[in-house]
């Protein structure tokens, strides 16, 4: 009954790192992972990846030291080992899991008096982020949207709940229309309004779903909404592999669209965001995501470049 953590001798990203698990629940896990301040994005569907600078501290925390043999171990004595050959059928089970625990935990935060009517809208919120025309804006974006705060959050930026409602708010419509936005917004204000949160939060949400329109101005970096912006944002920064699997996706959405319009399209669109002093509005997301998102939309758009000439 402990939480465990093995020597840090896996090596990624210029460090080494260790695996942190517990061998008694997940839900023990993410709480001593918030403890350390490591982000949710961290967490590989049975344990969290800990860089080799937060070993010393896990285990002063009360993490106990043990052998990376120990650690499958225990993990597999506790029923709580994701064996290799079920992780791609585990994936879509845990994000789930963090959906419905994230909605959950909202509803403490704003104080909701009615959890089982707040758990239907939440139900119903992710039946629409599964429509199956979404390809891209789906409940895996929403799943990026609310790590990506969090991880905001882990860099000492304070969320509010208007972001949190926001983020689940802001491609509840989603049908590839010019007004999805303003409908997300609208849909927004009238589910939320029955809870008796408050007039002047419900009209923030609003506000915040509007703001995520392509065509919004840079805010700000000192405004709440930035947070949101960043977040939604945060796929441009994405690993190369899971970027791709992104611009394909946002593709199929548009597969009606000819392919040297939609190359042109896409293009203008990315390079607008090239143009832009910085894509990102915080200085935890710039530090974090600027770098690698440049590099995924020039690739992107010298790929467009080559599918615009080529459909000419």
């Amino acid at each position: 009954m402990a939480i465990l953590i093995d020597p840090p001798a896996w090596p990624a990203h210029g460090t080494l790192w260790s695996h942190l698990v517990s061998d008694t629940s997940y839900d023990e896990l993410h709480a001593f992972a918030a403890r350390l301040n490591i982000p949710r994005r961290g967490f590989d569907l049975d344990h969290y990846d800990v860089p080799a600078s937060l070993h010393e501290r896990a285990v002063q925390l009360g993490a106990l030291p043990v052998s990376g043999r120990d650690i499958v171990h225990r993990l597999q004595g506790a029923g709580l080992r994701v064996r290799q050959v079920d992780r791609q059928a585990v994936v879509p089970v845990r994000r789930r899991q963090y959906l419905v625990s994230e909605w959950a935990l909202l509803s403490e935060q704003l104080e909701v008096a009615s959890n089982t009517e707040w758990h239907g809208v939440g139900a119903l919120l992710l039946d629409r982020w599964n429509e199956p025309h979404r390809k891209y804006h789906n409940e895996r974006h929403l799943e990026d949207v609310l790590l990506a705060l969090n991880q905001l959050s882990t860099r000492g930026e304070n969320i509010s709940e208007v972001t949190l409602l926001a983020a689940w708010y802001h491609d509840a419509v989603y049908a590839g229309n010019a007004s999805d936005e303003l409908d997300s917004a609208h849909l927004a204000t009238e589910q939320l309004s029955s809870f008796g949160l408050g007039s002047a939060l419900v009209s923030q949400v609003s506000e915040f779903i509007a703001a995520t329109a392509p065509t919004h101005a840079v805010q700000d970096p000192g405004d709440p909404l930035a947070h949101l912006l960043d977040a939604d944002l945060s796929i441009f920064a994405a690993h190369p592999s899971r970027y791709e699997e992104y611009a394909l996706s946002v593709r199929e959405e548009y597969s009606h669209v000819a392919p040297k319009d939609f190359a042109m399209g896409r293009s203008r669109i990315l390079e607008g965001y090239l143009a832009r002093p910085a894509i990102y509005r915080t200085e935890p997301a710039q530090h974090m995501w600027e770098e690698r998102a440049r590099q995924n939309l020039t690739r992107e758009i010298e790929q467009l470049r080559r599918d615009a000439l080529a459909g000419g």
